[in-house]
């Protein structure tokens, strides 16, 4: 059985076909994609996820475990070994337990 895919039409204008009820436009979040910094390195869904907790900075990350980073919606395990690389680079790890 195929899934079918909907077209959907973003506050922008923006036409795109997805199959689930996400309301994220794939063409605007490839267009408020940082260019720099760790945020650069992450998935979108990763990405909104730290932003939603208010972490912006590699400092402000450092102040959670990878149990509650684990723990937000988006975040998912792939993204973690990207975490500890750009913590590592800034002489930070995730808070311990």
């Amino acid at each position: 059985m195929a899934i079918k895919e909907t077209l959907k039409i973003c506050r922008k204008g923006h036409q795109f076909y997805k199959s689930s009820n996400c309301p994220v436009c794939p063409i605007c979040e490839a267009q408020r994609k940082p260019k720099a910094g760790f945020a650069s390195l992450l998935s979108a869904p990763a990405r909104r996820a730290l932003e939603s907790a208010g972490m912006k900075t590699e400092k402000q990350l450092s102040k959670f475990s990878e149990e509650e980073i684990l723990k937000l919606h988006g975040m998912g395990k792939a993204s973690l070994p990207i975490l500890k690389r750009v913590l590592k680079t800034k002489r930070l790890g995730f808070r311990k337990k």
